[in-house]
């Protein structure tokens, strides 16, 4: 099973036959444009109207925005970044202690998306652990490296706190009581994953993640400040986001779609490699609890404009998510 990683070690000089997307898929890296993409400072002695003024634009017409003054330190997201590249570092036999193809599995090491289900494999190894409540997760984690558990425990409390301060802030946006997608969410499921994209010997044939959108509430984004590879949907056309220093990229997932009875869209996103640099990422999710409703809004719902969506349970719909390929189309299409 080590052969399966693509963070093995081993350097290819050819991608291999299993990685290729048909020519009508790949990526045409040389065509692809930069995005100036919203940029909201969360500094905290700015005014609320116009903070949530521009949550609503930013939600509305991109799905996704970057952030700063967000709260988290320097040094902890740099030490996320370390402790990241140390696992990816580890010796194979040490990381697959924790290999599984087992979408349901709380904590694991996996590659591409989805295996079991995929026609064509994706440039990318990630480790995906839940992270909330912590006291229920965290021994589960890996012991190495030594500070692995108390460095990501830091950071996903931190995160997480973000994260419901804009989970607020994009209710307001709507017009809803600012504790109104908190309380649906009942509770918020948390998990993290972190991405590892080796250099790959042919990036113009494959990607590191497809074209996909999240199923989560709300995706909070670590990405490399120095090695760019995040590119989104816009007006039909793919663009790049470049990081901003000491930024997070911040977009909405599946659920808020829903909530929001579409006025608010999870986008379309893919994370492309290069030959020359690895690159990582660490994407935060808040996600309903496996038994809350989603649903949406009452006050978003007329007769002019009806629901779109059906009622359902996040464990409805993760399971319908988990047992179909990324190639197989959105998901919430089913729920509608």
């Amino acid at each position: 099973m080590a052969e399966t990683l693509v963070s093995s070690g081993f350097r290819f000089d050819k991608l291999p036959e299993n990685y290729i997307r048909p020519e009508s898929e790949r990526p045409r890296l040389s065509e692809i444009e930069s995005l100036k993409v919203p940029l909201i400072d969360l500094d905290s002695s700015n005014n609320r109207d116009e903070f949530i003024c521009q949550i609503r634009d930013a939600c509305s017409d991109f799905g996704f925005f970057q952030v700063t003054n967000h709260g988290i330190s320097a040094e902890s997201t740099q030490k996320v970044f370390e402790i990241s590249r140390e696992f990816f570092h580890l010796p194979v036999e040490e990381k697959m202690r924790y290999y599984s193809n087992d979408p349901s599995q709380k904590m694991r090491l996996g590659t591409s998306v989805n295996v079991m289900k995929e026609k064509v494999h994706s440039w990318r190894d990630y480790l995906r652990f839940y992270c909330h409540p912590l006291e229920e997760f965290v021994n589960d984690w890996p012991s190495t490296p030594q500070s692995f558990k108390n460095v990501v425990s830091n950071y996903s409390t931190e995160v997480r706190v973000l994260g419901f301060k804009l989970l607020g802030a994009i209710s307001e946006s709507l017009g809803l009581e600012r504790n109104y997608i908190e309380r649906v969410l009942g509770g918020a499921s948390q998990h993290m994953v972190m991405n590892y994209y080796p250099p790959c010997p042919e990036p113009d044939l494959t990607y590191g993640l497809p074209s996909h959108k999240d199923l989560s509430a709300l995706t909070v984004l670590l990405q490399d400040h120095q090695v760019a590879g995040l590119q989104v949907l816009k007006d039909g056309e793919w663009v790049a986001v470049n990081p901003q220093p000491n930024s997070l990229v911040v977009n909405i997932g599946d659920q808020i779609q829903a909530l929001s009875n579409g006025r608010y869209k999870s986008v379309l996103h893919r994370a492309i490699v290069n030959s020359s640099k690895e690159r990582i990422s660490v994407g935060s999710f808040l996600c309903p609890a496996n038994d809350a409703v989603i649903a949406p809004a009452k006050e978003l719902t007329s007769e002019e404009s009806p629901a779109i969506y059906r009622n359902f349970t996040y464990d409805e719909f993760c399971k319908k998510f988990w047992s179909r390929s990324v190639e197989d189309g959105h998901c919430l299409e089913l729920f509608k």
